[in-house]
């Protein structure tokens, strides 16, 4: 039985990172994780290990200051806000600005009117900009009428965050086909890589999605289906895309289970008319993962991950192995996977997290957090 509570525990993490930048990195701009993974951690049950864990995180590699404050934005004027989407240095401007809303109207009301601004550049961050809003909203949420300013910086800090880093992926896509999420994915054409792999990859595909073959067109292949079982599709079939790629190298295709996670936090917050948009983009952003990210569909769709994983331990277990394994994307793929095991009891989801908790580098291994030793690949 945990001493402290997850609202205490959330605010004595979210104090001892208030400091942190939004960036990390030496020479790189990773994102600052630290308050999604002491969330998590909290909501895994193991709130005694978030302020240990916050001194491993701080330890493992330097970020960047905080951004300072430089020219106003006018949230009503969209002349003013709307060229700063995507200018990664007017962060600190867009942290004031959603600072000054949030201290002027409810933080529900402010989220209703920035989400559909933010969602066409979902893929901010590589999505870190929607999961550390999520995080924020569920701690919020948590705190029903009693939120501590905190709560309501680090909410500001997350769309602040996903306003700086909005990537707007090209094409418009639409619910209005007639696959399935899995006879989508097993549809799209993955494009082999000549020469093996290389560093930078990734990168040159996300900036040329549209001359790959499938792309455009997959962004209109999705039947229109209700949100929950949408987004449970989503999550269970990224699982098994994290599980049938050994191969790649072993972070970016888990925010294919996190992202549509992390949204599902929110939809209950937000009015039922942008609940579609919002999972059009999901699907848009899981495209480019697939596509950036992997050069054929490997063991997708099979169970040769028994043979990674073994023995799965027991289910009430992975939430400690994560935090002794202290990564923070296997602190919020556990999560992640737990919880929507909760909704759709699918044996690939603690496959997953526990594939991810051998795959990942523990965060004391040395040589950055998470593996990461250079930028996004």
């Amino acid at each position: 039985m945990s001493s402290l509570s997850y609202r205490d525990a959330l605010n004595d993490a979210l104090e001892r990172m208030d400091d942190l930048g939004y960036e990390r990195g030496q020479g790189v701009d990773l994102a600052n994780h630290g308050p999604m993974g002491a969330e998590a951690l909290a909501r895994l049950g193991q709130q005694d290990e978030v302020a240990a864990w916050v001194r491993r995180y701080r330890r493992a590699m330097e970020h960047h200051e905080p951004p300072a404050a430089r020219f106003p934005l006018d949230p009503s004027d969209e002349s003013s806000w709307r060229p700063a989407l995507g200018a990664s240095d007017r962060a600190g401007d867009w942290e004031r600005l959603f600072v000054r809303e949030l201290a002027e109207a409810h933080w529900r009301e402010v989220l209703v009117r920035w989400w559909p601004r933010l969602i066409p550049g979902l893929f901010a961050g590589l999505t870190h900009g929607l999961i550390r809003t999520a995080h924020a909203v569920r701690g919020l949420h948590a705190a029903a009428d009693k939120p501590t300013r905190l709560q309501l910086d680090e909410l500001a800090r997350g769309l602040a965050y996903w306003a700086a880093r909005y990537t707007a992926l090209p094409g418009r896509p639409r619910l209005h086909g007639r696959r399935s999420l899995p006879a989508a994915i097993a549809a799209l054409p993955r494009v082999p890589q000549d020469g093996g792999p290389r560093p930078g990859t990734a990168r040159r595909r996300l900036d040329a999605l549209c001359e790959l073959p499938g792309y455009q067109e997959s962004l209109e292949w999705l039947a229109p289906e209700g949100a929950a079982a949408l987004l449970s599709e989503m999550t269970t079939q990224f699982a098994d895309v994290y599980l049938g790629h050994p191969e790649v190298y072993p972070v970016p295709l888990i925010h294919g289970v996190t992202a549509p996670a992390a949204v599902r936090l929110v939809l209950p917050h937000l009015p039922p008319a942008l609940h579609e948009p919002t999972l059009e983009r999901l699907w848009q952003v899981q495209t480019a993962f697939l596509l950036a990210f992997t050069v054929d569909r490997r063991d997708e769709g099979t169970e040769a991950w028994r043979g990674e994983v073994g023995d799965l331990p027991p289910m009430g277990e992975l939430g400690a192995r994560a935090a002794e394994h202290g990564d923070e994307h296997v602190i919020k793929f556990t999560e992640a996977c737990l919880r929507e095991y909760a909704l759709r009891p699918d044996p690939r989801y603690p496959a997953a997290a526990f594939a991810a908790q051998l795959r990942i580098p523990r965060l004391d291994a040395g040589g950055g957090v998470g593996g990461v030793r250079t930028g996004t690949p």
